[in-house]
């Protein structure tokens, strides 16, 4: 599928997550694809978090570092996980795809504490209906 070859390749991509109003909040990220599932890690306390909890609605798309959009909006749904084997897995996808720089990450967030403090979101493009 096109879309999810341009959304895994990329080196970022753009979530957006919902304010209870409906306003679109979107942030830059690093996102690695596993076998359809996209992930994302956060500072646990973020507000994409935050929003997360109170609505699983959120949208991908392309984007560079700065969030300027490269691509089209895609609708999904997105979770913040915390089974263990998904967190693992999360992590997994998360290093093989950006390999020395989410090492260094890591070993930052050790370092200041908060790699005990992130979060995982689990996300899954959901299909228009047309």
């Amino acid at each position: 599928m096109q879309i999810s070859q341009s959304l895994s390749q990329a080196p970022y991509v753009s979530l957006a997550t919902f304010r209870r109003s409906g306003v679109a909040v979107p942030t830059a990220v690093w996102c690695a694809e596993e076998a359809g599932d996209y992930f994302i890690f956060s500072a646990g306390a973020a507000g994409k978090v935050k929003r997360l909890r109170n609505s699983d609605r959120a949208r991908l798309a392309v984007c560079d570092v700065r969030g300027r959009l490269l691509g089209e909006w895609h609708d999904a749904l997105a979770t913040v996980i915390s089974e263990p084997q998904e967190v693992a897995r999360a992590l997994a996808a998360l290093r093989r795809k950006y390999g020395f720089q989410m090492r260094v990450a890591d070993i930052g967030a050790r370092l200041t504490g908060r790699f005990n403090k992130r979060a995982y979101i689990r996300v899954r493009l959901v299909e228009n209906a047309s």
